[in-house]
C-alpha cells in the first residue's frame, strides 16, 4: 500500500471517528477519537474470531505502518512546535526551577523507581524480564506526553500556574525521557559501561538539542524580522521544525528539545518583534489546524495499535499491575520535589494530586516501546505500555476535572 493510500485511510477514519464522537459521545476530541478507534479495533477483532476475515486485513494495514517512525520522526516535531508556540516564556521562566526539576530530576528518578519496582513486580506475576528492559520501560513510561497533556488540558479547568507546570514539564521531559531511553538502550548489548559514557551521551542529546534549537530559532527569528509576508513566514516556521529534526538526527542530539526551544523563541520574541498582526493571525490558524489534524491521526493510530498487540495472559496481568505502579512512582517523585520547593515557594493544596493524575502518558511511550529490538521482551513491554497509555488517556484524562474539584485557587 502506497503512502497516499495509507494517509487516505487514516484521514477518512479520523473524520468518521471525530463525527461519531461529536454527535454521540461528546468527549474531548483526542480522548473521543482514541475511544472510538479502540472500540472499532475490538469490533474488528471479534469479527475476525467469528470468521469474517477483516481482522487479518486490518492487522496487515496497521503492521505496515512504522508507528515509531511516523511519530518520533514525523508528527512529533510539528506537534511540539505547535504547543511551544503558545507557551508564555515569562511564565515559564518564573517556574523554571520547578519545571526543570520535574522534567529532569523527576524523569530520571521516576525511570529508576519504575525500572526497579517493575523488575520485582513483573517477576512476581509470572513475567520475569531482564533488568535493563525494566529500566527501558521506566524510561519510556516516565515522561508525561505533551500531546496528550495539551489535548486534555484544553478541556480542563486548571489554575494558570498549575497548568503551566504541567505543560512546561511535558514539553521538556519527553526529550529527557527519550535521552534516558537511548542511554539505556545503548547499554543492552554491552557487558560494561562507564559513567562518563552515560554523561557524555546525555550532554550530547540534551544540551546539544537545546543549543541547536536556540541557533536555528535565532536564525529563523532574523529571517522573520526581514520580511512581512505571512506565506513566507509560515514556510520559515515549517523549515525550522523539519530542519531541527533533520539536523538533530545527523548531529545525534535531541530533536524534541531542539524543536521546543526553537518554538519558544519564535512563539515569544518572533511573535512580538518579527510579525505583523496579519502574520500572527495566519500563523496561529495554520499551526492550530495542523495540530488538530495530526492529533486526530495520532490518536486514531493509538486506538488501532491494539490490533497488533500480543494478548498473552502474563502480558495483560503485568499491564494491569503496571498502572498503579507507574502512578505510585509519579506520586513519589512529585511529592519529593513539591515538598522540597515548598520551603521557597507556595503551592496550591491540589498541586500534588493534579501533577500526579494529570501526568498523562501517550503516543511517545508507545512509539518508544515499538522501537525496541524484536523479541519476547519487546512484545511484553509493548502490551504493558499500551495498557498504561489507554488507562492514562481514557481514565485519567476523563476524570481530571473531578480530581481537581470545585473552585481551585491558583498557586
Amino acid at each position: 500500500m502506497t503512502l497516499i493510500h495509507t494517509l487516505t485511510i487514516l484521514i477518512c477514519l479520523a473524520a468518521l471517528f471525530s463525527y461519531v464522537n461529536h454527535r454521540l459521545l461528546k468527549l474531548p476530541m483526542t480522548i473521543g477519537l482514541m475511544a472510538v478507534a479502540l472500540v472499532f479495533s475490538l469490533i474488528l477483532l471479534v469479527l475476525g474470531k467469528l470468521g469474517f476475515g477483516v481482522e487479518a486485513e486490518a492487522q496487515r494495514f496497521i503492521g505496515a505502518i512504522d508507528f515509531n517512525e511516523a511519530l518520533m520522526h514525523g508528527m512529533l516535531g510539528f506537534l511540539l512546535f505547535a504547543g511551544a508556540l503558545h507557551v508564555k516564556l515569562d511564565e515559564l521562566l518564573d517556574l523554571k526551577w520547578v519545571i526543570g526539576t520535574l522534567a529532569v530530576i523527576g524523569t530520571i528518578l521516576s525511570s529508576l523507581l519504575i525500572g526497579g519496582l517493575s523488575y520485582v513486580v513483573f517477576a512476581l506475576v509470572g513475567l520475569p524480564l531482564p533488568f535493563l528492559y525494566c529500566l527501558l520501560f521506566g524510561a519510556l513510561i516516565s515522561p508525561t506526553d505533551p500531546i496528550a497533556v495539551m489535548g486534555v488540558l484544553r478541556q480542563a479547568r486548571l489554575p494558570k500556574a498549575l497548568e503551566m507546570k504541567i505543560v512546561g514539564e511535558s514539553l521538556f521531559n519527553d526529550g529527557v525521557g527519550v535521552v534516558i531511553f537511548l542511554v539505556v538502550l545503548n547499554l543492552v548489548p554491552k557487558e560494561t559501561v562507564h559513567v562518563t559514557d552515560v554523561l557524555v551521551l546525555f550532554a550530547e542529546e540534551a544540551l546539544g538539542g537545546a543549543a541547536l534549537g536556540l541557533a536555528l530559532g535565532y536564525i529563523a527569528y532574523g529571517m522573520l524580522r526581514s520580511v512581512d509576508n505571512y506565506q513566507v513566514e509560515i514556510l520559515i516556521t515549517l523549515a525550522v521544525v523539519m530542519g531541527s529534526f533533520g539536523l538533530a538526527d545527523l548531529l545525534h542530539t535531541s530533536g524534541p528539545i531542539a524543536v521546543v526551544v526553537a518554538g519558544l523563541l519564535i512563539g515569544n520574541y518572533g511573535r512580538q518583534w518579527a510579525m505583523s498582526e496579519t502574520t500572527r493571525e495566519h500563523l496561529d490558524n495554520f499551526w492550530e489546524l495542523l495540530d488538530e489534524l495530526l492529533n486526530a491521526v495520532l490518536f486514531v493510530l493509538i486506538g488501532l495499535e491494539v490490533l497488533v498487540l500480543s494478548f498473552q495472559q502474563p502480558y495483560l496481568i503485568a499491564g494491569l499491575v503496571a498502572i498503579p505502579l507507574v502512578l505510585a512512582a509519579r506520586w513519589i517523585t512529585v511529592v519529593l520535589q513539591v515538598k522540597g520547593f515548598s520551603f521557597v515557594r507556595e503551592f496550591n493544596e491540589k498541586t500534588i494530586r493534579i501533577l500526579t493524575w494529570g501526568g498523562l502518558r501517550g503516543g511517545i511511550s508507545v512509539a518508544l516501546a515499538l522501537s525496541l529490538p524484536p523479541g519476547s521482551s519487546r512484545d511484553a513491554l509493548v502490551t504493558i505500555t499500551y495498557a498504561v497509555v489507554v488507562f492514562s488517556i481514557l481514565v485519567q484524562g476523563l476524570t481530571i476535572n473531578r480530581v481537581l474539584g470545585e473552585g481551585p485557587q491558583a498557586p
